[in-house]
């Protein structure tokens, strides 16, 4: 049983290739540049990308399940060309948002799409959703580097971000064994934590005290826009972390059921993680 990662050099998808490789699984990886992928001895390592389905008949021969990466705009032809050559499960990366699809600046609705082209297809599928990514506090290194400083909104918007190695974990597992088609898993990490508590633990683990620069939310809008973000997607993002504060969010118990294990706390991911503010 080959199993096509698409992605295979993203964030998430480079892990999932480590974790089947290290489960003894027979891997193919989708990558758009194989000489500069690094990827594991063993893998079956093919150009191409799902933004261009002309590249996909020649990965997806002779693969019986896909991790698939969430990319609305070619999902039909990815479903298409899968079925053709006899693709029976895909495991899609999506988000514990996909209900959210009317929400303005939401990616409910970018991840809601894969989901519906892929169950419509009729393939054995598996949906899993994630929510905050631990990695999203990267976007602070910078400030922290430069002067051990975090300035945001809503230092008390408690979230349960996950590190991106527990999602590769459970795709893996879910990859290689029965028993999971149908199911939409909700992951998390096992702690709701504040962002101020965030602050606080990189700069435990770089043996510093970084100081949480309190923004109104108009500032913090202001900043991403500055930046590029758009603004209703701003704006969703702030409402999150408002709606975090007045209501904390709460673990879920997705991967620590599948795994037999708690998943990775923030503490353990800034330790893992802290070249990166260095």
């Amino acid at each position: 049983m080959t199993i096509l990662v698409t992605g295979a050099t993203g964030s998430v998808g480079r892990l999932v290739v480590d974790e089947l490789v290290a489960l003894g699984a027979p891997v193919r990886a989708l990558t758009v540049n194989p000489e500069k992928a690094a990827l594991p001895a063993g893998v079956d390592v093919v150009t191409g990308y799902l933004g261009r389905p002309e590249t996909l008949p020649a990965a997806l021969k002779g693969v019986d399940t896909v991790y698939l990466a969430p990319l609305p705009d070619t999902v039909r032809e990815f479903t298409e060309l899968a079925r053709e050559a006899g693709v029976g499960r895909v495991v899609a990366l999506s988000g514990s948002n996909a209900d959210e699809e009317e929400r303005e600046g939401s990616s409910g609705a970018h991840y809601i799409k894969v989901e519906r082209a892929v169950e419509a297809a009729g393939f054995d599928w598996t949906f899993l959703r994630p929510g905050v990514f631990a990695n999203n506090t990267l976007g602070w290194a910078d400030e922290i580097r430069a002067s051990r400083t975090v300035s945001a909104a809503y230092p008390d918007a408690a979230q349960t971000p996950i590190d991106l190695r527990d999602i590769a974990k459970v795709a893996a597992k879910v990859l290689t064994e029965s028993g999971h088609t149908g199911r939409k898993i909700t992951l998390s990490g096992p702690e709701s934590i504040t962002q101020a508590g965030q602050v606080a633990a990189i700069g435990a683990a770089l043996g510093t005290e970084i100081e949480f620069n309190e923004l109104t939310r108009a500032e913090h809008r202001r900043l991403w826009v500055d930046y590029g973000i758009p603004g209703e997607v701003a704006d969703w993002l702030l409402d999150g972390f408002a709606e975090a504060t007045e209501h904390p969010q709460i673990p879920e118990p997705g991967y620590e059921e599948l795994m037999g294990e708690p998943g990775t706390t923030f503490q353990q991911w800034a330790l893992d993680n802290v070249e990166a503010f260095r």
